[in-house]
């Protein structure tokens, strides 16, 4: 499975909001306090943020974080008002390749997955002209999503149909999605956990807390998350919602 979060507010460095936090995203990568599947991310791990220009840009690499020794610099120099990272525990049979760590993006969106599908049953849903950059189905789910932007779906709406049209042919699936186009978060959650901090200078929506400070609010299960720098929004994803999970002390 995988941790992941995303920080939309005032300009903060990846440092600040990786490296820094007490328990942190390689932290979590070693020994997640909140994960329900599996209890190890040290397969990859990836930061996604946007550049002046708006474009989105991803920098991802196999294995922990402490096995890339030009992260610490890199964590120092970039910084964004919107900046994803994820750290990978690959699901049985996955490669383990950066093409395969999120976040994903086509440009204008990231997309990172906590959980996991079965692509046999989502086929119906994929347009072929979309080719997925690796065979994980993380990658795939990207590419079920990049239609529906490309198609003129706002990104508050792509998220929760797609999650909604995956569960309907796939009752294992797991499906912790987390989008942005660094302007709004959307994120689910459908089998894993999630929670979030408000904070003046803007918002944190993560897989569990990165730190011991008060203020961490947990979502439900099968709950939707929309974020702006300014508020969240949660409301539930399925018509009969599931209680929330018990987040582990």
């Amino acid at each position: 499975m995988c941790r992941h979060f995303v920080w939309l507010g005032v300009e903060r460095t990846v440092e600040d909001l990786v490296l820094k936090p007490a328990y942190g995203l390689p932290r979590q990568a070693d020994r997640p306090r909140w994960q329900h599947i599996d209890l190890i991310n040290r397969d990859g791990f990836g930061i996604g943020w946007f550049a002046a220009d708006g474009h989105a840009v991803t920098y991802r690499r196999t294995g922990p974080f402490e096995a890339d020794p030009d992260f610490p610099a890199f964590a120092a120099e970039v910084r964004g008002t919107c900046v994803v990272g994820a750290a990978r525990g690959a699901s049985p049979g996955m490669p383990i390749e950066e093409a395969a760590t999120a976040p994903f993006t086509n440009g204008k969106a990231l997309l990172s997955l906590n959980g996991h599908l079965n692509v046999a049953l989502a086929t119906h849903l994929h347009d072929p002209s979309y080719v997925p950059e690796s065979t994980c189905d993380a990658a795939f789910l990207a590419q079920l999503l990049w239609q529906r932007l490309d198609a003129g779906t706002a990104l508050v709406a792509a998220v929760p149909d797609l999650v909604r049209d995956i569960a309907a042919n796939d009752s294992n699936a797991c499906l912790n999605l987390l989008a942005t186009d660094g302007s709004v978060v959307v994120a689910t959650t459908w089998g894993e956990t999630l929670c979030y901090r408000e904070a003046p200078e803007g918002v944190i929506v993560a897989s569990e807390p990165h730190d011991y400070e008060p203020h961490w609010v947990t979502v439900p299960d099968r709950h939707l998350l929309i974020a702006t720098p300014t508020g969240v929004k949660v409301t539930a994803l399925d018509p009969v919602a599931a209680p929330a999970l018990t987040d582990p002390v």
